[in-house]
């Protein structure tokens, strides 16, 4: 790509305008105002609940809670009477911590209040709190908002951190932690520094070069600009910012190619079950669901419209659809409900198929094999991002060694299953937890997981910047394209990230985080 660009190198070097000027971020730029104060841990009663204040004042909450004229101990719980600070009336017996910043959550001064559970015990420091001048309630993620701001925390961790409050299974937990530990920050940072940072690749006699010896990539690029025409740098430099940039393209798009398995965990897996009338559904998503979602008769057409309830599967988060029974010639109401299970068919993860294994032959079987399972089962779960498991219900109602014509009219995999006995369950579970981690992933190993759109989206935007630098042959448009790139994987860790963004993070954490 570089060879003959000496001349394109000179030309740039004397254009008036620099492309290399590095942008800086404002994340760190942020400075509170006030002292906040919330309770941090739940509502209603308990044994101890946890108020904590952040900010500059809070030293004077402390001693205006304990008169005392020291704080005490740094990271020690200390017991102390709270008073109220206007009246002087006991509030509580309670364990107090002073976390001098910045060795704090937050980076600045706080403290934390062990009170008794009790509601009126937390409304009153609550109340004596908010009477101490420059002190004011906190705001839904304020806390958490000030870590980041404070350089805490990066963007990846406080998605990390909301995820793991708001983890409901054992592998959300699992990821949530992970990304909380930074790893996917670390890899984007990583990423970040093949760009920016690296081993010499120049002569360091000549001092105005000395820094950009220290990084290749777009420094190497910038260097060529100002200095190719010199002959100060070592031969192959853009050869090698070339073999960087594609290592770090293979890197961006093994990672891409993640089907959205951390959004799926994070947000649940969509599985559907679906079948003819009377197969069993309902009893299947009351089975799993371990409650009595849908209403279950011996009269066909009773599911009309698509019930879904959020399930607990092997540790994975599962959103669990029943939907109408599949059939042609019915009344109005219920065909409405067969055109919305065959559009939740479509938005499936999983599918679960279900028929009754002693009715194999009945037209409404047949059909469903026909139109449903046979287009499924033909095609790859790579190829349409949706896998399948087909379910024979009823199987109390089999005699002891079914007819052969009725196994070989299934022509795919299958499980047999007794919503009525349990027969099977536990073959079922195993099956949908492989197949759970098919689609999910494994949150404990392998490389972190993408579980937002927005790292999706600046990790597939940072590639498609590496592509055109690897398209042109002006070194000032390759500089700007690597700009771009090392731009997106700064807004995914929080460099630069806009007021909007942040906004949307922080707002689904809780008051006191």
């Amino acid at each position: 790509m570089w060879r003959g660009l000496s001349a394109l190198a000179t030309r740039a070097a004397r254009a008036p305008r620099r492309l290399c000027a590095r942008r800086s971020s404002g994340a760190g730029s942020w400075t509170p105002e006030s002292t906040i104060f919330a309770l941090s841990s739940g509502q209603g009663r308990c044994a101890i609940a946890v108020i904590r204040t952040s900010g500059p004042a809070s030293g004077i909450a402390l001693r205006s809670l304990t008169a005392s004229r020291e704080p005490p101990p740094a990271r020690s719980a200390c017991l102390h009477l709270l008073r109220h600070p206007r009246s002087g009336e006991p509030l509580d017996r309670a364990l107090v911590l002073w976390f001098p910043g910045p060795r704090s959550f937050t980076g600045e001064d706080c403290v934390e209040f062990h009170v008794h559970g009790g509601p009126a015990v937390v409304s009153g420091v609550l109340q004596a709190l908010g009477s101490v001048p420059e002190l004011r309630p906190a705001e839904p993620g304020e806390f958490t908002r000030r870590a980041f701001a404070h350089g805490k925390l990066s963007l990846t961790e406080v998605e990390g951190l909301a995820d793991l409050i708001h983890a409901e299974t054992e592998a959300q937990r699992r990821q949530a932690l992970r990304q909380l530990d930074g790893e996917l920050g670390q890899l984007c940072r990583g990423w970040a520094k093949t760009l920016t940072k690296a081993r010499p690749a120049c002569s360091p006699s000549i001092p105005s070069l000395e820094k950009a010896c220290e990084m290749p990539a777009l420094a190497h690029v910038e260097a060529y600009i100002d200095f190719g025409e010199d002959g100060s740098l070592e031969e192959g430099v853009l050869e090698q910012v070339d073999r960087d940039v594609r290592t770090l393209e293979a890197a961006l798009g093994s990672h891409l190619q993640d089907a959205r398995r951390g959004q799926r965990l994070r947000s649940g897996v969509h599985v559907v079950v679906t079948g003819p009338p009377n197969a069993g559904k309902s009893s299947l998503v009351n089975l799993l669901s371990q409650k009595p979602v849908s209403i279950v008769s011996p009269e066909p057409g009773t599911t009309r419209d698509v019930l879904e309830t959020p399930v607990d599967l092997a540790g994975f988060p599962v959103l669990l659809s029943d939907t109408a029974g599949l059939r042609e010639g019915v009344g109005m109401a219920e065909q409405e409900g067969v055109r919305r299970a065959r559009q939740r068919l479509e938005q499936a993860d999983i599918i679960l198929g279900v028929l009754d294994a002693s009715d194999l032959a009945s037209p409404s079987c047949c059909s469903f094999l026909d139109t449903v399972v046979a287009p499924l089962a033909a095609q790859s779960p790579t190829s349409s991002g949706q896998r399948f498991l087909l379910l024979l219900n009823k199987s109390d109602l089999l005699p002891t060694s079914p007819p052969a014509s009725d196994t070989a009219l299934l022509g795919t995999p299958h499980l047999l299953l007794s919503c009525l006995t349990g027969a099977g369950l536990d073959g079922l579970l195993q099956a949908l937890k492989t197949e759970l981690a098919a689609v999910c992933g494994d949150s404990s190993t392998g490389p972190p997981l993408l579980t937002r759109a927005r790292h999706q989206h600046h990790l597939q935007s940072c590639l498609d910047a590496l592509s055109h630098y690897q398209a042109t042959t002006d070194l000032a448009l390759a500089a700007e394209a690597l700009r771009r790139a090392r731009k997106h994987l700064s807004h995914l860790t929080g460099g630069g990230g806009t007021e909007e963004v942040l906004d949307l993070i922080f707002r689904d954490f809780c008051v006191g985080k």
